[in-house]
């Protein structure tokens, strides 16, 4: 994750390129900025997030609902994580003729049918088909959302628009998921997911009337994927995202039990557990973004140290809210740096394939979710809070020691 002075050059032509691109058919060509269309693709982000992570907040409930062990039900994102895996760099080639908006409505609908499904689940088996669907529709629009964002606004404007796209994310984890435990709260598990396929409909609606027509993109050649994994510092960044994100989501998938066996808490704080973690996931993705800068290693390093540092302590450190409320804090600071610092790093490795590189690097970070939930599920239900919370120090650790190896691979080349 670290450049020589040749290929930070290269980076900045690359920059260039891509901001000074020809107009394609459906493009503002810099006339109009489409704001509004901007902002309906951060809200999809922002529902196929909080759809993702909803059972997070709602893991007993679910448990109880369908009869499965929680470890059982955290499996829900392991599925999600591995068909979204796969079905991002699939979605171009799968609609590659087919007209941009009605491919966003399209999955947009597909999202809202997962959710209307897994409301109305009466097994994990059909919990599971339901989530294989919104999988589904989550990777194709995690794979157009950002392509066109872009194509939407005069090339002075892609910055801004990229940060609204992405910010649904940060507002899904801050928003969505407690949203969805309180809901969950309140009126059952089961309604969360009917708000989520509400919402998801009422966008489809939306984003038909709003978002123009766009014609599609040639897919990346398999070619430049090749040829990114070809490079060292590609490689490494990857490994690094692959170990912080599997890291989080072994701790994160099952932090509802883990908060309630650590500190007793009730249902009703654990919603405010996650509000106080998404918040500073906020927090911290404009406090780091703006500095990673020409140090992504170095910050990458820091957010590994404070996370391992974090998980290893909590079994010793929490026991009552307060220390509960601190543990969150410093796990969402923490993890919330981590989109930015590696997509800053992976960019910075190879500029000139940013779109290849993009590309893998979404793979392995849903890739890593699954992974994450899986064993997370696997560890907690035979050795409990504290082995899942030591297990992800150790493999956060792990990250930041394969991020000072990359760097130090790269200065002795």
């Amino acid at each position: 994750m670290s450049q020589t002075p040749a290929a930070e050059a290269s980076e900045r032509d690359g920059h260039h390129a891509v901001l000074t691109r020809p107009p394609a058919a459906g493009d503002t060509g810099g006339s109009r900025d489409r704001w509004a269309a901007v902002v309906l693709l951060g809200l999809t982000t922002f529902v196929v997030v909080a759809a993702e992570m909803t059972p997070v907040g709602l893991l007993t409930p679910i448990s109880t609902g369908l009869g499965a062990s929680e470890g059982t039900v955290g499996l829900s994102l392991a599925i999600t994580g591995l068909v979204a895996a796969a079905m991002a760099p699939l979605t171009p080639m799968l609609v590659r003729g087919t007209d941009r908006r009605t491919a966003m409505v399209v999955l947009m609908l597909v999202v809202a049918i997962a959710n209307a499904l897994t409301a109305v689940s009466t097994s994990f088996a059909v919990m599971s088909a339901a989530r294989v669907l919104l999988a589904v529709g989550m990777g194709g629009v995690w794979a157009m959302a950002p392509s066109l964002a872009p194509r939407l606004v005069a090339p002075r404007s892609v910055g801004v628009a990229m940060t609204i796209v992405f910010g649904g994310v940060a507002v899904a984890s801050a928003v969505g998921v407690p949203a969805g435990a309180y809901i969950g709260a309140l009126a059952g598990w089961r309604a969360s997911f009917w708000v989520l396929s509400a919402v998801s409909l009422l966008l489809v609606v939306a984003l038909a009337v709003v978002l123009p027509s766009m014609s599609a993109d040639r897919a990346a050649p398999r070619a430049s994927l090749t040829a990114a994994l070809g490079r060292r510092a590609v490689r490494y960044g990857l490994g690094v995202t692959a170990l912080l994100v599997t890291a989080h989501f072994t701790a994160y998938t099952y932090m509802r039990p883990t908060l309630e066996s650590l500190a007793d808490l009730d249902p009703t704080v654990v919603g405010t557990m996650l509000l106080v973690f998404g918040v500073l996931g906020i927090l911290s993705n404009f406090v780091i973004g703006p500095r990673v800068g020409r140090r992504p290693t170095a910050v990458a390093v820091a957010l590994a140290t404070g996370l391992a540092l974090t998980f290893g302590g909590a079994p010793f450190l929490v026991s009552t809210v307060l220390s509960a409320a601190v543990l969150m804090v410093l796990w969402g600071f923490f993890y919330g740096g981590v989109s930015v610092t590696t997509q800053t790093g992976m960019s910075r490795a190879a500029p000139d394939q940013a779109e290849s590189v993009n590309a893998l690097w979404a793979g392995v970070f849903n890739a890593s979710i699954a992974v994450g939930a899986f064993s997370g599920g696997r560890i907690y239900d035979a050795g409990g809070a504290d082995v899942t919370l030591w297990t992800a120090a150790a493999l956060a650790a792990g990250a930041g020691a394969l991020a000072l190896l990359g760097a130090a691979r790269a200065r002795t080349r």
